[in-house]
């Protein structure tokens, strides 16, 4: 599976604070949060769902990626999605090493599945 994704039942607003801080407690800020309806809407397309993309980074494992292949630079931030559907808050992201076994970098390989255990145990933390 190319993602991870978790289901809660806590609300859209509560759901994305929680993240927040497991992310953080995993020292991971969140770089950038858009909300997509809003931007949506501010284009003059009506989109009714609740949808947030937060761009995450760890600074000390961004460094050591990049030193390692730069070209990991297309993958950075890494990117959180919390979403509403069917009446339930979803908490998801793109698994890290999927996207770096595309750069088939053997070294990544490790380094990119311990980015992934932290992602992975702060979106369970939140849910």
């Amino acid at each position: 599976m190319f993602d991870y994704t978790v289901t809660t039942d806590k609300d859209f607003s509560q759901a994305i604070s929680d993240l927040k801080q497991a992310l953080s407690d995993k020292k991971f800020g969140v770089l950038w949060e858009l909300d997509v309806p809003g931007k949506l809407k501010e284009k003059g397309v009506d989109y009714q769902g609740e949808f947030r993309i937060l761009e995450v980074c760890n600074p000390h494992r961004a460094k050591e990626a990049l030193e390692t292949e730069v070209r990991v630079g297309y993958f950075l931030p890494c990117k959180v999605v919390v979403y509403r559907e069917d009446g339930l808050t979803k908490i998801g992201t793109v698994r890290p090493s999927i996207l770096v076994g595309m750069l088939d970098k053997k070294q990544l390989q490790a380094f990119a599945a311990e980015v992934e255990k932290e992602l992975v145990t702060a979106m369970d933390k939140a849910k």
